[in-house]
């Protein structure tokens, strides 16, 4: 019986450097020329995930839930109000957090983001394994992908991230906006470098829910691959749940199986365990 796969991008189907391992491209053409759907399940937007080479794929899910795309087609758009955005712009440039809006159409960034997120970007290559040399290029070319702009209150954002001051700028955007979903990444716990903001109720979750019922199939078949604990709401639908060999303690203790690092063929060898080509 056909699978439906859900992949999470970063540490996943991708490495830290934002490789795909040809080992990770052959297992989603070998099980997709096999009768199996994958789709991506990522917390980036369109435009983003346009920047990475990455095998064909039935579809996606983007922004953390809130876009969802099969075959071309969009079947989900839930993106932030333009009145949530403003908020938000403004929130960040009173607190002066460097912070970028993440739509289909592109990232979109001021002088504040341009100025702060070559360090925070740094960090976060080191934190995953990069020299500080390649740390500092691809923070450079992180940034060089954004669209600078003053027009920042838009009507087709997905949702925002913003650098973390201090982990207390995270707890704060929960209470400044209980009107959306708020989350980090970056880094474990009160080592999160960024929060970010979306539209309340959407998560991983919810999105595959809503693709389940566009393809009229059953969550028995589904599978879920994941390296962080942003993953967990996938986890907590699909029938069967991976995490990766790199992923973090609490992914890997929700699983039901745990597959070798990404940069170890982990993707490919789950696939072969699993039986999907």
């Amino acid at each position: 019986m056909s699978k439906i796969v859900f992949l999470d991008v970063d540490g996943t189907l991708i490495n830290y450097d934002a490789i795909c391992p040809e080992s990770a491209k052959k297992a989603v053409e070998l099980a997709r020329a096999n009768g199996h759907k994958v789709y991506l399940c990522t917390g980036c937007s369109k435009a983003e995930i346009s920047q990475r080479v990455l095998p064909e794929l039935d579809g996606m899910i983007g922004a953390n839930g809130g876009y969802v795309e099969d075959d071309g087609q969009v079947v989900m758009h839930q993106a932030l109000t333009v009145d949530q955005v403003k908020h938000i712009v403004d929130w960040c440039i009173e607190r002066q957090l460097g912070f970028y809006l993440e739509a289909n159409s592109g990232m979109y960034i001021n002088h504040l983001f341009e100025e702060q997120a070559p360090a925070t970007m740094v960090k976060y290559a080191m934190g995953k394994g990069a020299t500080e040399e390649i740390a500092k290029a691809k923070a450079n070319g992180f940034v060089n992908s954004m669209i600078l702009t003053d027009d920042l209150y838009r009507d087709d954002v997905n949702k925002v991230s913003f650098i973390l001051s201090t982990y207390q700028d995270h707890l704060d955007s929960k209470v400044e906006f209980p009107d959306m979903e708020a989350n980090t990444w970056g880094g474990k716990d009160e080592q999160a470098l960024f929060g970010d903001l979306g539209p309340k109720g959407i998560t991983k979750k919810h999105a595959i829910e809503v693709l389940l019922e566009h393809l009229g199939a059953d969550q028995a078949d589904t599978i879920s691959f994941g390296d962080a604990k942003i993953d967990l709401s996938m986890f907590e639908l699909c029938a069967f749940n991976v995490a990766m060999g790199n992923g973090g303690p609490e992914i890997k203790a929700a699983a039901d199986y745990i597959t070798d690092d990404v940069d170890e063929d982990g993707l490919y060898n789950a696939f072969k365990y699993l039986g999907l080509f």
